[in-house]
């Protein structure tokens, strides 16, 4: 399963031993995104939507992204995206807005 592949590798590569890394259930409308209990490096929460789907729609699923942000009041919402012919989950797509990447590489916006 995609969502399981990247909430495992996320927590191998940062250490989270206390499995706070990990996939969520589905909860419709409420939904909450596909792996939580990711954080930056000042703590603020990331919400991660997995897609696993031949074509891309980039603007619905960060759409997406953003409102199961809002729905678990995290500060950062995430697409990570399948590689076509790529099974290591560090090598899959990962896209976020240019202000969300800001947040996360600074913390000051």
């Amino acid at each position: 399963m995609f969502e399981r592949s990247g909430a495992n590798y996320l927590r191998d590569e940062l250490d989270e031993l206390d499995d706070r890394i990990g996939m969520r259930p589905k909860d419709g409308r409420d939904d909450r995104g596909d792996i939580g209990g990711v954080r930056t490096i000042r703590g603020e929460r990331v919400v991660l939507e997995c897609k696993n789907h031949q074509s891309m729609s980039l603007g619905s699923w960060l759409a997406e992204a953003e409102r199961e942000r809002g729905n678990d009041d995290d500060r950062i919402g995430i697409v990570v995206h399948k590689r076509r012919s790529v099974s290591a989950a560090g090598e899959q797509f990962v896209t976020m807005t240019l202000a969300d990447l800001v947040l996360l590489l600074d913390g000051n916006a």
